[in-house]
């Protein structure tokens, strides 16, 4: 209190909440303080004066300019004291919670509101030089009350005017935003489908081209694992020797994605120099191995060759840890050709044995990875289940053969991988 003049305006004893509003309505009146802000005062200082005169004392309001020996007038900031008489309330002690305006105690027990400076030019009149208000009318009551109730309902009219402007806003800035997502979704579903055109038709350059040899179907069906990067580890080649035989050699490359692809074609184009260049089946995946361990040492790779006689219906298998071949005659009598063997990068790799079997014709003989047998997780149980589609689509134009197939064995997919289904077969007249 030290910082407020001597000169304030102040209420006589006061006994009653009514008539604590009233002085403190008069003494904001005649201070010039805004409706809004007057309706604030007038609550906040009822609340604090109630429990003081609930306890049986009265108590006195009053009005000081704050800031000791400024001059008095437009722009001086008030502050309003509701002061108990004749006792002191707990020195500094007391708090106040829940107040549409904040008050601070004070070192006498007096609640303390302090007011923002009045507006120059607002025509608020000059704090008066002392006196006492008691009865006099400096603003009559019911019009006051009218005024701060006008004030607090235009308050309120600005607020939802703001809140309807600022929900306005915001549902425009939603729908702006939902409209940029809609379209970031449609750029990122177009580059989806031009990275994946884009793979497909690199996975396009990598297949070796349709083989056309007389006496002898050929057809494949590959699907990746995942068909926004759709090339893998799993390759295929074919290709006619010299001799008029055709080589067949499938791989599955460890891992998915171009890396294992890259691998694969490593492995593919190796055998092919080494089927051109002479060397028999039996010794391919090993010499293969060896030649791949200084391009890439950490290649490992599953390896299936056969060499077919389109003629004589001959086949040789040799196989390096790949899943065997399986063959399903023209009756419906079906059997897996079983070839011991070790894979590329595999310790001691190499084909332990050349398997020799004769197609007749109507024959079909299915080459494959094992994302085919092993979709479910129980290789045993997919080729089982591999041997009934194949008996069942025997008979189907050999283009549509692979893919059959493997939609039998897709119907459920615990285990997602490559998949290459090759199917060829001996033509029946």
């Amino acid at each position: 209190m030290k910082q407020m003049r001597e000169t304030r305006q102040e209420s006589g004893r006061l006994t009653t909440v009514g008539g604590v509003r009233r002085a403190v309505r008069r003494l904001a009146g005649i201070h010039g303080v805004p409706a809004e802000l007057r309706a604030r005062l007038v609550v906040s200082v009822a609340a604090v004066a109630r429990d003081e005169l609930a306890q049986g004392r009265g108590v006195r309001v009053s009005l000081a300019q704050v800031g000791a020996g400024e001059k008095p007038g437009a722009g001086a900031a008030l502050a309003c004291v509701l002061a108990p008489v004749g006792t002191v309330c707990g020195a500094g002690r007391r708090e106040f919670h829940g107040l549409p305006l904040p008050a601070t105690a004070a070192a006498d027990g007096a609640a303390v509101w302090h007011l923002p400076p009045r507006t120059p030019g607002s025509g608020a009149a000059p704090l008066p030089e002392g006196g006492a208000v008691h009865d006099g009318e400096a603003v009559p009551d019911g019009e006051a009350v009218h005024e701060e109730l006008r004030a607090v309902l235009d308050r309120c009219d600005a607020v939802e005017a703001e809140h309807r402007l600022l929900k306005e806003e915001l549902e425009e800035t939603n729908s702006g935003v939902l409209a940029l997502y809609v379209q970031l979704e449609e750029r990122d579903e177009q580059l989806r489908r031009a990275h994946g055109q884009m793979l497909r038709e690199l996975e396009d350059a990598l297949r070796p081209a349709p083989l056309d040899v007389s006496g002898l179907e050929l057809a494949v069906h590959y699907a990746p694992a995942d068909t926004d990067a759709p090339t893998g580890g799993d390759l295929y080649d074919w290709f006619q020797l010299p001799d008029g035989t055709v080589h067949i050699t499938v791989v599955d490359a460890l891992g998915h994605g171009v890396r294992s692809t890259g691998a694969a074609l490593n492995v593919t184009q190796t055998v092919r120099t080494l089927a051109l260049e002479g060397h028999p089946p039996g010794t391919i995946v090993e010499r293969a191995s060896e030649i791949l361990a200084s391009i890439d040492p950490q290649l490992l790779a599953t390896v299936l060759l056969a060499r077919v006689d389109p003629e004589g219906g001959e086949v040789l298998l040799a196989n390096g840890s790949h899943p065997p071949a399986l063959v399903v005659r023209e009756d419906g009598a079906s059997s897996y050709l079983q070839v011991a063997g070790r894979g590329v990068g595999f310790p001691l790799p190499g084909s332990e044995d050349v398997l020799r079997a004769r197609l007749a014709p109507g024959d079909l003989l299915v080459l494959y990875t094992d994302g085919l047998t092993e979709s479910r997780k129980d290789p045993l149980e997919g080729e089982v289940r591999l041997v009934e589609s194949a008996v069942r689509h025997r008979r189907r134009p050999i283009e549509e053969i692979p893919e059959a197939i493997a939609e039998d064995m897709h119907t459920v997919v615990l285990h997602p991988d490559d998949t290459l289904a090759l199917a060829l077969r001996l033509p029946r007249g």
